[in-house]
């Protein structure tokens, strides 16, 4: 075989390794030959795009594929020396062939896997040769939004109330939370008010959720999961308990996405008051992760 290996790669321009609008990405082909060979071309291409594909099998005759696809950007470079036309040859050995490419500077969604879809960003290059089957070799790179979102919305304290009634009695749960943006790694802060007016012991459960959306022409399918369960203190019979609950966000989790219109990245905050006699009191809230954009902003600014 004339080529032992074929590869992409780039340079990092941050201590995480995160590519924002507008920045600049730069790498090399490498291309080792056992043999000296005629290449056409050696392409590169840096490529922005979002996929959703999930199956739903109703019989063996009824098996239906749901899929959709959106493209952000695709740029193609030829590195190959092109002074001379037709094919050029290479010598046996090691070659490096570099590359440069600026991320256009459009509003782009984070680079996010999620159960049935996924948003990539990756280099693929190309060895092409007249006759032979094209070598290929890909490598992901990764895309944080660097557009603040927090708006005077998600600032706004929240509240919502829940009353669960019963020939037995009656639970109400008050729940309060001082805003709706919060950033990775930030604590919300809950303060619950419950009344419990029945004859059994109520408990408390605050959950952190993420709802995935998926959305083709024909369907859409959501995937929810827990990010957080915690159990909040018991409140005794006819009993009122005002009390204050704080959820760590995690550091890495995810941002919301909202920018791209087939995947979507939600999360929700969720209480419930378990009350066995006379069944849940349960409130939802909206909650949205923010990227810590200041943080991301110093990064960028400190590479050289």
């Amino acid at each position: 075989m004339t080529i032992e290996s074929f590869s992409v790669e780039y340079d990092t321009n941050n201590k995480d390794n995160v590519f924002s609008r507008g920045d600049t990405i730069s790498g090399r082909v490498v291309l080792e030959l056992s043999k000296e060979s005629k290449l056409d071309h050696i392409t590169v291409k840096a490529k922005g795009k979002a996929s959703v594909l999930w199956n739903e099998y109703y019989s063996p005759a009824h098996n239906i594929v749901y899929t959709s696809k959106e493209k952000y950007f695709s740029i193609a470079q030829d590195v190959l020396d092109d002074s001379t036309r037709g094919s050029k040859v290479i010598a046996v050995g090691r070659h490096t062939f570099p590359f440069t490419f600026q991320i256009p500077n459009m509003e782009l969604p984070s680079s996010f896997k999620g159960k049935h879809g996924k948003i990539t960003y990756f280099l693929e290059a190309r060895a092409i040769r007249f006759m032979r089957v094209d070598q290929k070799a890909t490598e992901e790179f990764f895309i944080v939004s660097n557009e603040d979102k927090s708006t005077p919305e998600t600032m706004k304290p929240q509240y919502m109330r829940s009353d669960k009634k019963h020939s037995s009695g009656n639970v109400i749960l008050n729940v309060h939370t001082k805003r709706m943006g919060y950033q990775q790694g930030d604590n919300i802060e809950i303060q619950t008010e419950i009344v419990n007016n029945t004859n059994g012991m109520v408990t408390p459960t605050y959950y952190l959720y993420e709802k995935q959306s998926f959305h083709t022409k024909l369907k859409r399918k959501v995937y929810t999961n827990d990010i957080i369960k915690e159990s909040g203190q018991p409140v005794g019979p006819k009993t009122e308990l005002i009390n204050n609950k704080i959820l760590h966000i995690p550091n890495l989790l995810p941002p919301t996405l909202l920018s791209s219109s087939i995947v979507k990245l939600e999360y929700r905050l969720k209480v419930v008051l378990d009350a066995s006699l006379i069944g849940n009191a349960e409130v939802k809230f909206p909650i949205v992760v923010l990227r810590e954009f200041n943080k991301l902003q110093e990064q960028n600014q400190s590479v050289v």
